[in-house]
C-alpha cells in the first residue's frame, strides 16, 4: 500500500540518520514532495468540494479575471515592456492559468500577444494535469514548465512573480520553549511508532528569525513548553525570487498573520493544521501521504526579509478588498443585469461571496513587493487602494 510504503521510507530515513531522528520540516517534505507517494508529488491530489481542501480558483473564473485585471496595470504601470512575464509558482491543477489566460486573450489582446507565463512546480503528477488543462484550452504554447525557481536565471524577468497558496505548504520547523530556551522537535522512531523529541535546534537561523520578525519569545509573557513553528523555506524561496526579477513585482496571497498575531503568547500550539476528505485534523503522523499539511504565513517575515533582499513593499491588504478593489462589487451588481438564471445568480453569488468572505477566503492576507521600478512606478496599485492590512 501507498501508506506503508511512504511510512517506510521515512523509517528508513530516520533509521539511517546519524542520531536516528528527523527535524519536522524533513518529515513534513517527504509526506508532501516525496517525488512518487508525497501527497502534492503523487498526482492524486483534488481540489474542490471532491478533494480535501478548495481554493479561490476552484470558485470559478472571477479569481483568475480580477487578478488578470491587476497584471494589466502592472504592466501600463512599468511603461508596457515589450515582454512582461507571469510567474505562477505552485500552479495547482492549472485552473487558474486557464482562467488568466482565457480572460487575457479575449478582454486584453495586445497584452496577451506580449505575455509570456511560466509555471514553476516541482510535482510531476501537478505538473502532468496542469499542462492537460492547457492543451485542452489550447494554451500550452503559451506556458513553460520549470520544476524549480533555481532554473530561472538571475534577473531574467521582467514582470511579476505571484502564487496563491503556496507557502502556507513549505514545509517547517517546529519549536517549543523549554526552560527558557528555543528547543526543536525532532521525530524518531520507536516500537513502531512516530515519536517526538526535543533537542537543541538543527540550525541557528532559528533563533534569529525571532530577532528579524522582532518577536521576544524570552519575555515573561511566553508559557513554559509554548509551542509554534518557522518557515525557513520561505525565506529561501523569497531570496530566489528576488535573485530572478529584474524589474517588476512579487504578489503573494496566502492565509497568514503578522509575526505579532503569529507568535502571540495566546496561539501557545502553533498553526499547524492537516486536511483530509474537507475535515481538519491536528495530526500529521495520520494518512501519511494522502492528508494536506499547513501552516499560516507570517507576513512580517516576508516583508522584512525581502527588504534585506532587495525588495521594496508597495502595498498590504486582505483578499477581500483587494478582490473589491478590482470589480468583484461590480460582477455581483451584474447578477440583476437579466442576463442570468435564477440558478446562475444563486451559484455565482454564492462563489463571489467566498471569495471575499471576511471569516473565509476573505481575510487571506495579500502582500505586493517590488524591485526595479522607477520612483513615478511605485503608486498604489488599484488591487491596493483599499487598504486593509492583514
Amino acid at each position: 500500500m501507498q501508506l506503508q510504503t511512504l511510512k517506510s521510507i521515512i523509517v528508513e530515513k530516520i533509521t539511517n540518520s546519524p542520531q536516528q531522528r528527523i527535524t519536522f520540516a524533513e518529515y513534513m517534505d517527504q509526506v508532501l514532495y516525496h517525488p512518487q507517494y508525497g501527497y502534492y508529488s503523487s498526482g492524486t491530489v483534488k481540489i474542490g468540494a471532491d478533494g480535501d481542501f478548495f481554493t479561490s480558483s476552484s470558485l470559478g473564473a472571477d479569481f483568475g479575471e480580477l487578478l488578470a485585471e491587476q497584471f494589466v496595470e502592472m504592466w501600463q504601470n512599468i511603461g508596457h515592456p515589450a515582454t512582461f512575464t507571469l510567474v505562477e509558482m505552485g500552479a495547482g491543477s492549472g485552473i487558474l492559468a486557464v482562467d488568466i489566460l482565457n480572460y487575457l486573450q479575449q478582454q486584453y489582446p495586445d497584452f496577451f500577444i506580449i505575455l509570456e507565463y511560466i509555471i514553476v512546480e516541482q510535482a510531476q503528477g501537478l505538473i502532468q494535469q496542469q499542462q492537460q488543462l492547457l492543451e485542452e484550452h489550447k494554451l500550452n504554447e503559451k506556458v513553460q514548465f520549470f520544476t524549480d525557481l533555481e532554473n530561472i536565471p538571475e534577473e531574467s524577468i521582467i514582470g511579476c512573480f505571484f502564487s496563491n497558496e503556496l507557502i502556507d505548504a513549505f514545509p517547517v520547523h517546529r519549536i517549543k520553549l523549554i526552560q527558557g530556551k528555543i528547543q526543536e522537535i525532532y521525530l524518531s522512531y520507536v516500537n513502531e511508532k512516530f515519536v517526538e523529541l526535543t533537542d537543541e535546534p538543527s540550525n541557528t537561523q532559528l533563533i534569529k528569525y525571532f530577532d528579524l520578525v522582532g518577536v521576544d519569545l524570552f519575555s515573561n509573557s511566553y508559557p513554559e513548553e509554548y509551542f509554534t513553528e518557522v518557515n525557513l523555506v520561505a525565506l529561501k524561496w523569497l531570496a530566489t525570487v528576488a535573485r530572478c526579477l529584474k524589474r517588476g513585482y512579487v504578489l503573494t496571497i496566502d492565509y497568514g498573520y503578522s509575526a505579532q498575531n503569529y507568535y502571540h503568547p495566546q496561539r501557545y500550539q502553533g498553526t499547524l493544521q492537516c486536511y483530509y476528505q474537507h475535515r481538519f485534523n491536528d495530526n500529521p503522523y495520520a494518512n501519511i501521504g494522502h492528508q494536506d499539511i499547513t501552516t499560516h504565513v507570517d507576513f512580517t517575515a516576508l516583508e522584512n526579509y525581502g527588504k534585506l533582499c532587495g525588495l521594496e513593499e508597495l502595498g498590504n491588504t486582505k483578499q477581500g478588498m483587494f478582490l473589491m478593489a478590482l470589480g468583484l462589487g461590480k460582477r455581483l451588481n451584474s447578477l440583476s443585469s437579466g442576463k442570468y438564471n435564477a440558478m446562475e445568480i444563486i451559484k455565482r453569488r454564492d462563489a463571489l461571496h467566498q471569495l471575499i468572505n471576511p471569516i473565509g477566503l476573505g481575510k487571506f492576507g495579500v502582500l505586493l513587493q517590488s524591485k526595479g521600478l522607477k520612483a513615478n512606478e511605485k503608486k498604489i496599485l488599484k488591487g491596493f487602494q483599499l487598504p486593509n492590512r492583514y
